[in-house]
C-alpha cells in the first residue's frame, strides 16, 4: 500500500476479496481468465498467476493491445477479466472499449483498479476521476462500482455469467463492511442502507461509508438522512431515487470521480425528468492536486464532514 488512506481496523481492500474470488471461480470454471498490462501485483493477480499460469496473459504496458487481445479470447469461448489501473484502462484503451467490449458485445470483465485518486502522490497522470463519465457514455457497457469486499466478491460472481461486457471498479483503499447481511446482488439494484425523511445521500464505491458516517453527524443535529448505495451507474435503477426524491425533497450525491457525466449526472437525469428536487454533487472538480489520498478526499470535501455540510445546506 502507498501512503494513502490508512488502514483501520475493520477495514479491507476490495482488490483482496477482488483476487480470491476470482481464483475461486477459474478453479471450476475453466473459461475464466486474466490479462493484465504488467501490473500482476498492483491488480492482486499473484495468486491467480501462480496457480494458472497458463490463464494469464501479460502484454506488458500495452493498454490498447490488452483489449483487443481480450476481445479475441472472449470470440474464443472465454471469460477475460481485464486489470490494470483505472486510469490507464480507461484512458488509454477508451476506443478498444468502446469497439471491441460494448459494441461487439463481447462477455468480458474490464478491471478498472485503484480507481479515483487511491494512487496520491503519483499526481493527475494516475488520478481516475474521469473513468466514470467515460465509461457511462459508452452504450451497451455495463458499469459496476461496488462498495466493500461483499459487493465486491458479488460483483464479480455476477459478472462471469453476465454475458456482455461489463466495466468493475475496484477499489484501493481500505473501506469498512457496509452491505447488510443477506443482501442478495442482482447486478442492477440501489440499495437503501438507511432510512431518513429530511435529505437522500446517495453514493457509490468509496463514498458509501463516508455518507453513513455523514447521516451519523447529521442525525446528532436533528436531520435524518437517508443513504443509497448505488452499486450498479448503467444501467440505473431509477425506482429508489425517484422514491427519495418525492420522500426527502432533497439529494446529495458523492462520488471519488468528476462532478460530470459520473453519479452525480446520472442521478440528476433521472431526477429532473422524474421528480426534479434540490441537488447537491460532490465529486473532484478540475485536476486534484498532488497529495495522499486522504488529504485529496479532505481537499474536495469528500468526508463525513463535507458531505453532512452540503446536507444542511439544502435542509436549512
Amino acid at each position: 500500500m502507498s501512503a494513502d488512506v490508512v488502514a483501520k481496523p475493520g477495514t479491507f481492500d476490495c482488490r483482496k476479496a477482488f483476487a480470491e474470488t476470482l481464483a475461486e471461480l477459474a478453479r471450476t470454471d475453466r473459461r475464466i481468465v486474466a490479462v493484465c498490462n504488467d501490473s500482476v501485483g498492483s491488480s492482486n493477480l499473484t495468486g491467480f498467476a501462480a496457480e494458472f499460469p497458463d490463464r494469464l496473459v501479460n502484454v506488458g504496458i500495452a493498454e490498447q493491445a490488452m483489449v483487443g487481445v481480450a476481445a479475441g479470447l472472449a470470440n474464443g469461448g472465454f471469460v477475460p477479466f481485464v486489470c490494470a489501473a483505472s486510469p490507464f484502462l480507461t484512458g488509454r484503451a477508451l476506443e478498444q472499449i468502446k469497439a471491441d467490449a460494448a459494441y461487439s458485445q463481447y462477455p468480458m470483465v474490464l478491471c478498472g483498479m485503484s480507481p479515483g485518486m487511491a494512487y496520491g502522490e503519483l499526481g493527475p497522470t494516475h488520478h481516475s476521476i474521469e473513468d466514470l463519465a467515460w465509461t457511462r457514455a459508452i452504450a451497451e457497457l455495463t458499469v459496476m462500482v461496488p462498495a466493500d469486499p461483499a459487493q465486491t466478491r458479488a460483483a464479480v460472481r455476477w459478472a462471469v455469467d453476465a454475458g456482455r461486457p461489463v466495466f468493475l471498479r475496484i477499489g484501493r483503499f481500505p473501506v469498512p463492511e457496509v452491505t447488510p447481511a443477506g443482501s442478495s446482488f442482482n447486478g442492477g439494484a440501489t440499495q437503501q442502507l438507511r432510512d431518513g425523511g429530511d435529505v437522500t445521500l446517495v453514493a457509490t464505491g468509496t463514498m458509501v461509508s463516508r455518507a453513513l458516517e455523514a447521516a451519523e453527524l447529521l442525525a446528532g443535529q436533528g436531520v435524518e438522512a437517508r443513504v443509497l448505495n448505488v452499486s450498479t451507474l448503467k444501467p440505473l435503477d431509477p425506482e429508489p431515487l425517484l422514491r427519495a426524491a418525492a420522500e426527502t425533497g432533497r439529494i446529495v450525491t458523492v462520488e471519488e470521480a468528476v462532478v460530470q457525466g459520473g453519479l452525480g449526472g446520472a442521478v440528476a437525469e433521472v431526477v429532473v425528468q422524474g421528480r426534479p428536487v434540490p441537488m447537491r454533487i460532490l465529486g473532484v472538480t478540475g485536476f486534484a492536486p498532488t497529495g495522499s489520498a486522504a488529504f485529496l478526499l479532505d481537499h474536495f470535501g469528500l468526508n463525513a464532514a463535507g458531505i453532512a455540510a452540503a446536507a444542511r445546506e439544502l435542509v436549512a
